[in-house]
């Protein structure tokens, strides 16, 4: 079991920057991979970015790319989602969640827990 805490949401202008933090704790010494995921009111969730458990191979989704950042810190069991050049449409509630299936691309893992989610929202 693995049980998650995300934080940092919160309201920003367009075009600011946010970062959210994932704390992990329980089965985290098997190294789970870790993602991000995100839900706008009406809209399917959708694939944000993912860490595979050695804090290097990372993939991002398309409308996230060279704007946001996921990384780790395996000592402190924390995940992070570096949130630049925010735009209207990036307002969501973001989810943590983690899997210790970390085959083939990222945003297809088998997410298995997940975090209660941190509201973000950017205003224009």
């Amino acid at each position: 079991q693995v049980q998650l805490v995300e934080s940092g949401g919160g309201l920003v202008q367009a075009g600011g920057s946010l970062r959210l933090s994932c704390a992990a704790s329980g089965r985290t010494f098997s190294r789970p991979g870790m993602g991000w995921f995100r839900q706008a009111p009406g809209k399917e969730r959708e694939f944000v970015a993912c860490i595979r458990w050695d804090g290097v191979t990372t993939y991002y989704g398309d409308a996230v790319k060279g704007r946001f950042t996921i990384s780790r810190d395996n000592a402190k069991n924390m995940v992070y989602l570096q949130l630049n050049s925010l735009k209207p449409e990036d307002t969501a509630i973001y989810y943590c969640a983690a899997t210790f299936r970390q085959e083939g691309y990222g945003g297809t893992w088998p997410y298995e827990y997940w975090g209660q989610g941190t509201q973000v929202t950017v205003s224009s």
